[in-house]
This record gives C-alpha cells, structure tokens and sequence, in this order.
C-alpha cells in the first residue's frame, strides 16, 4: 500500500485516480501524508475530502480537461504487461478469438497519453510481465513515441507484490527500482517473462513509519480488507 502511495508523492495538486482496493487506499494515505494537496473523487460529479466530506464540484467537462491536460495521476490494473509499460485489459489470445474475454480498453488508451498512469499488480509472474501484450489496452513508451503523442506520456511507476518498477531502463525499458523487504533479485527475473532491467544495487521499498501504519491499521483499512489482495 505504501508502494502505491508514493506514486503520489510530489504530483501537487492533481486529480488522483486509483482504480481497485489497494490503490484507493495508497491514494488516501498518501493525501493524509505527503501529498496533502491531492483532489479526491467520489467517483462522479464531487471532490470529496479525507472523510468523503463534499469539497467542491467536478463537473465533466473540467474532468476532461484535467484528463486531457496531464492534470490526471491514474493508478490502473494490468492482465498484461511488457517491458515498455504497454498493458492488457482486454483479452488473452488472438484478438478475432481470444480465449480469454476481459473489460476491454476501457479508459486506458486516453489515460495512458493524456495523463500520468501507473499500475498495480498483486500477483507478480510470467502470466502477467510478458515479453508482447495480447493487445494493447494502455499505450507503452515504444508505442507513444512511435505514433509521436509523447507530450503527456508519462508511466511513473509499476507496484507489483514483489517490488517497485520504473521506465529508466535503456529506450525506457522497465527497471528494477526496489524490492520489497524479504524478496531477491532472482525471485523477480523468475516471475518475468522478459529480460529485466536491474542496476548494480538495488535498495529495499521503503517501510512505513509508526504513524503511517497507524493510519493504515485504524483509519485507513481497520478491517484489513488489503489482506485479501495481497498475499502473505
């Protein structure tokens, strides 16, 4: 969870959009932190404070411009994802007859080129990191350059149950940024389905402070529903 909040950390005053469990609460412990500044949405039409308490109106048309206007951090899933961040949201398998059906790109190519966006993935393995997405849902750095649409491009960073990836690998391949306390360098090449990126040394994820996981455990998630995501 803290992994995902510091996707946040320094963005200033931008809309955060974290999609699923983990992510959402990320995005509020990082607005109870370091990031007091971030705009949180109740989903449609309000920004809404740290309690859901209403603190201003967001209709759609200012949504829009924020999206497509880089004033947008997205935190999304991913089924697939490849070296250069292009992600699967839609099907596995060929696209006329796919084996798999799943959401569809949804959002994902107008996030990816308008916006920040970056990715949770709780189950790190060769089925989800592969070397070529089935089809691409959220558009890689390869891609963006390739078609020139590189101005609100930005893929910060992967959180994944093992570590912490980035794009600073050569021709902004995904890099190994940290591993999470317990996890080796080798248990993450295993579960790639791609050569890796990974500098010489690489430092452990930070951990939480007291006060961080105070919020996490009695404010945040005191029911410890982010067990259930995250495997122990």
């Amino acid at each position: 969870m803290l992994a995902c909040a510091e996707a946040w950390r320094g963005n200033g005053e931008v809309l955060a959009s974290p999609m699923g469990l983990i992510p959402s609460f990320g995005a509020r412990l990082a607005k109870r932190t370091f990031s007091p500044d971030l705009l949180m949405t109740d989903g449609e039409a309000l920004l809404v404070g740290l309690d859901g308490e209403t603190e201003g109106w967001l209709p759609y048309r200012r949504h829009l411009t924020m999206v497509t206007g880089g004033r947008r951090h997205v935190m999304m899933g991913a089924s697939q994802i490849d070296r250069f961040g292009n992600q699967n949201i839609s099907c596995i398998g060929d696209w006329a007859r796919p084996s798999r059906q799943l959401l569809g790109v949804r959002g994902a190519p107008v996030n990816t080129l308008n916006n920040p966006v970056s990715y949770w993935i709780p189950r790190h393995s060769t089925r989800v990191f592969v070397e070529r997405v089935d089809m691409v849902s959220g558009v890689g750095y390869d891609r963006a350059a390739a078609a020139g649409v590189t101005r609100f491009h930005r893929l910060p960073r992967v959180v994944s149950d093992l570590g912490v990836f980035d794009f600073a690998g050569p021709d902004h391949s995904m890099r190994l940024a940290s591993l999470h306390p317990g996890v080796t360098v080798e248990q993450v090449r295993e579960a790639t389905g791609f050569a890796l990126a990974v500098p010489g040394e690489v430092p452990y994820t930070r951990e939480p402070t007291a006060e961080e996981l105070r919020l996490i455990r009695e404010v945040i998630d005191p029911k410890g529903l982010r067990d259930r995501e995250v495997r122990g």
